[in-house]
């Protein structure tokens, strides 16, 4: 199908993305820096950085009318400067910004590859501690929600090769970024946004914990601080599962 007959459309409403806490903010992009002047003031805020590579990323991965700044900036931006991995809609040469329509199906999403790491990697009981963003769809995305579609929906990651060539031929012709349904939570929606300009700058709304048992995630609870310890005659013992 030629890409103009790809429809388009606005999506209204929340859009969630979920990231494990040992993944902080980056400070570069927390700052109000114009798009234009980021690759000066990388260079100047390295000489004094070391890591500050390590950090920001690969900055000329994202085009300079295509970046963002501010306070959340570095969600998004990360999506798109730290590369090498492949997903459903990348063969990791380029970045994706994913988030689904409902917080529901952002933690069925996170789950499912979390999973598929922590059973790769033979991770013992532990918890692991996510923030969720929350945030909205700035421009029009491909649909792909009818049938015609439902090839590149594969659940098997090893099977994401249509896709991906799908997403980089519309990727290349500067399209903004796709709305399909999830294949890991049924009736839910997701998005990948090829740019970080296609949504907004998301602002932390809660903080999640995935409790690994050693096989599966098989608990998320919602986290909440402590405001308060009380003492007693004699401390307590408390059982805690280690951090993953």
């Amino acid at each position: 199908m030629p890409i103009s007959e790809h429809k388009e459309v606005w999506v209204d409403g929340p859009q969630y993305r979920i990231i494990p806490t040992k993944f902080p903010p980056i400070n570069f992009f927390e700052r109000f820096t114009p798009p234009e002047l980021m690759d000066e003031a990388f260079e100047i805020e390295s000489l004094t950085n070391e890591r500050l590579q390590d950090e920001v990323g690969q900055l000329s991965h994202v085009a300079t009318s295509d970046r963002v700044s501010g306070p959340g900036a570095s969600v998004v931006m990360a999506s798109f400067t730290h590369t090498g991995y492949a997903s459903r809609f990348t063969d990791g040469s380029y970045g994706v910004y994913y988030a689904a329509r409902d917080l529901e199906t952002a933690i069925h999403e996170t789950v499912y590859h979390r999973e598929r790491f922590m059973s790769y990697t033979r991770e013992p009981a532990c918890e692991i501690d996510v923030r969720v963003y929350k945030g909205t769809v700035q421009k029009p995305l491909i649909d792909l929600r009818a049938q015609q579609y439902s090839h590149l929906m594969q659940p098997d990651p090893e099977q994401y090769h249509d896709a991906q060539l799908f997403a980089a031929t519309l990727r290349a012709e500067q399209r903004n970024g796709l709305l399909y349904p999830s294949a890991r939570n049924l009736g839910g929606e997701c998005i990948a946004a090829f740019k970080p300009t296609t949504v907004s700058l998301p602002v932390q709304s809660k903080w999640l914990v995935y409790h690994w048992n050693g096989q599966r995630i098989n608990k998320v609870f919602e986290k909440r601080e402590m405001l308060i310890k009380l003492k007693s005659g004699q401390e307590e013992e408390e059982q805690l599962l280690s951090l993953c």
